[in-house]
């Protein structure tokens, strides 16, 4: 311990001595550093912001769709909607569903006075909302009556109040859709971006029965949700309402389903998997900044090395061990790498804290991730530092004292 502080004082000194050379040696690192902590932690920012986002198509929900995926399937003809009667089934023979919602949808220009918005107008029960847990937070529900009749009154969200109603309030009012007047009755909570990159407020909700009959011209169902009890497995379910569907549809045995289930818990895992993918590979990528700034210390030791030959030489001549002179540079060595990982640490903080707003997620500051990056940096210092103080503790006295 006696030997070890005064060959760590001559290292700083070293250090101090060059700074310029110190700092741009340290570069690398730094830019290493913050790059990987910032990549990692907007990464989990933005894990975090699709959970947040993927939560919105609420708990437990299956979306049983005709097709296979989201469209309407590839070549031959279309596979036929559900209707009613389909709804009526699964919410009859299907075990642990709490709500069974047929729904439409469809796109139209809706005119307020002169202001007028394209959007989505989708034709569904009362127990949508309670389905996915979006509140009401003005006005009202359906009544059992509106959709039994099919009146024309709608439930807007607030992108629609921004876009056609400004400052007025819209309750009461009237839009129009392909010339079908609509009754405002209600205004729903904001709910942002969804998972899928859509605006979540640009909709209307009109009762089933009106977006059939005024929109469609048509009785038929476009989907069908279905809200599982909690008690219940959502795989179980999922497969009874398989085998009904089936059923009811005239599939014979060996062919292949002509509707999809969606399970809103496994489109959010694989979402998240998605973007930890890509946080691990932009991590990745950024951590080879990590391995050139060790590169770069190691040559700027080996320099450092050459250029001090005879001080190395003078050292050892008056009594120093190899020891001391290899702990020295690798102190130094070390030292750098350090520095850098702190200052790569601090960038990488002021840089997501100011990039988390502007794309829109969550700043969360991981501790491991930044204890792990700054243990990485003084292990690059080890490492990268090593061969350099090797040399210099393994050159001879005599040689070193004849270098000019």
């Amino acid at each position: 311990m006696s030997t070890l502080w005064p060959t760590v004082v001559l290292a700083f000194r070293e250090i101090r001595r060059h700074l310029l050379r110190s700092f741009l040696t340290v570069l690398g690192i730094v830019i290493g550093v913050a790059a990987v902590v910032t990549m990692v932690t907007l990464g989990h920012g933005a894990t975090a912001a699709v959970k947040e986002q993927i939560s919105g198509l609420g708990a437990n929900i299956l979306q049983i769709r005709p097709g296979q995926g989201f469209g309407r399937g590839g070549g031959g003809p279309p596979p036929p909607d559900f209707d009613l009667t389909d709804a009526d089934a699964i919410r009859a023979q299907v075990s642990g569903l709490v709500a069974v919602i047929p729904s439409v949808q469809s796109s139209a220009t809706v005119v307020h006075n002169a202001a007028n918005w394209s959007t989505s107008i989708n034709g569904t029960t009362g127990e949508y909302f309670s389905a996915y847990t979006w509140k009401i937070a003005s006005g009202r529900n359906f009544t059992a009556a509106e959709e039994l009749s099919g009146r024309a009154v709608c439930i807007i969200g607030t992108t629609i109040q921004k876009k056609l109603f400004e400052s007025d309030p819209p309750m009461g009012q009237q839009l129009r859709m392909k010339d079908v007047p609509c009754e405002v009755i209600g205004i729903l909570e904001s709910r942002g971006q969804g998972g899928f990159g859509n605006d979540q407020d640009d909709v209307v909700f009109m009762p089933l029965k009106a977006v059939q009959r005024r929109l469609l011209g048509s009785r038929k169902v476009r989907y069908i949700v279905a809200k599982v009890d909690e008690q219940y497995d959502t795989q179980a379910v999922q497969q009874s309402i398989k085998v009904l569907l089936r059923e009811r549809r005239n599939i014979i045995a060996g062919k292949l389903d002509d509707f999809s289930i969606f399970d809103t818990a496994q489109i959010s895992q694989a979402l998240q998997g998605t973007t930890q993918i890509m946080t691990a590979l932009l991590g990745a990528v950024a951590a080879v900044s990590l391995l050139v700034g060790g590169i770069g210390i190691m040559n700027i030791m080996l320099v450092s090395v050459t250029e001090r030959t005879r001080e190395i030489g003078i050292r050892l001549a008056i009594g120093a061990v190899a020891r001391e002179v290899l702990t020295q540079f690798l102190v130094e060595a070390v030292a750098l790498s350090c520095l850098g990982g702190l200052i790569g640490l601090l960038l990488a903080l002021i840089a997501t804290w100011l990039l988390s707003p502007l794309l829109q997620v969550p700043f969360l500051f991981d501790v491991p991730i930044n204890v792990l990056a700054f243990g990485f940096s003084a292990l690059i210092g080890v490492v990268f530092g090593y061969f350099p103080a090797r040399r210099a503790a393994s050159l001879n006295p005599i040689d070193a004292l004849r270098h000019e």
